[in-house]
């Protein structure tokens, strides 16, 4: 079976490629009659992609969260599921493409980075574990969504703003649409964290008896969930909209991502299993 994870490890970034340039194609083109290939096109993959995380919990043993780059790819199949039925359900077209390209990039670092652990600590394969970790990626999924919807509001709105009306203009959906899109993925996102964090919060004094509140995963985790929480209610109570709900939701994701590089490469954190 491990030949099987090795081979599905090369062609899932191959595949998802295809399936970006398939969503390429149509943003240029723009033909109606490709609106449901492409769907295929993702849809097959992420069948794929599921076939591969399903074998290689099997195989080892464990849910792929030992390292970053076994968590990178869950992220990028929760990205592109979590897209899938939001253009299943909202039927816009035009965006598929900026989103799906930050799954091929997650996965693509994991592909090539990933390694086979078939020993592992036994916090590993705690239930309380798998449900924070399924809560948490699909958290990120979210903000990273919004961040992507928010950086496509900031870039039509530029357009608009010196009256250049190009490609993105004709093909994306108007600002309107791209700020409700991004704060909806926004209030995904931060109730799946609040999820997590409950969870994490619960199971971490029995995991990890001499953990630290400080520790650094856990406080750049709060100032994004913070984050996410303050604008929520400020765009909730109509004194936030627009560029600045936009921007929070970019911040978030940036902080988010910054929160992971430090934790697992530059600093030391119970978040570090290997």
């Amino acid at each position: 079976m491990q030949n099987t994870i090795h081979y599905s490890n090369i062609i899932l970034p191959f595949l998802y490629l295809l399936t970006v340039g398939v969503y390429l194609y149509d943003f240029i083109k723009g033909e109606k009659k490709l609106a449901h290939s492409k769907r295929l096109f993702l849809f097959l993959t992420l069948i794929f992609h599921t076939f591969y995380i399903i074998i290689r919990t099997i195989e080892f043993d464990h849910p792929p969260i030992t390292n970053v780059f076994e968590i990178f790819t869950i992220l990028a199949c929760a990205i592109g599921f979590s897209y899938f039925i939001l253009e299943l359900v909202t039927d816009i077209r035009g965006t598929g493409f900026f989103i799906i390209v930050i799954a091929l990039l997650f996965q693509v670092l994991s592909s090539i980075f990933i390694r086979d652990l078939t020993e592992v600590k036994d916090v590993l394969r705690s239930n309380l574990l798998g449900v924070h970790v399924f809560h948490a990626l699909l958290g990120y999924a979210g903000i990273t969504i919004s961040a992507v919807y928010g950086f496509l509001y900031l870039t039509l709105y530029k357009e608009i703003k010196t009256n250049k009306f190009g490609l993105i203009f004709d093909r994306l959906p108007n600002l309107e649409i791209l700020e409700r899109l991004s704060f909806s993925s926004a209030v995904i996102g931060f109730i799946a964290l609040s999820i997590a964090t409950t969870i994490g919060l619960i199971w971490l004094p029995q995991a990890f008896p001499d953990f630290s509140y400080t520790d650094p995963k856990l406080i750049v985790t709060f100032i994004v969930w913070l984050m996410y929480g303050v604008g929520i209610i400020l765009k909730t109570t109509g004194q936030w909209r627009g560029k600045k709900v936009v921007v929070l939701s970019i911040a978030g994701f940036l902080l988010a991502i910054f929160s992971t590089i430090v934790t697992n490469f530059i600093s030391r954190s119970f978040h570090s299993f290997y």
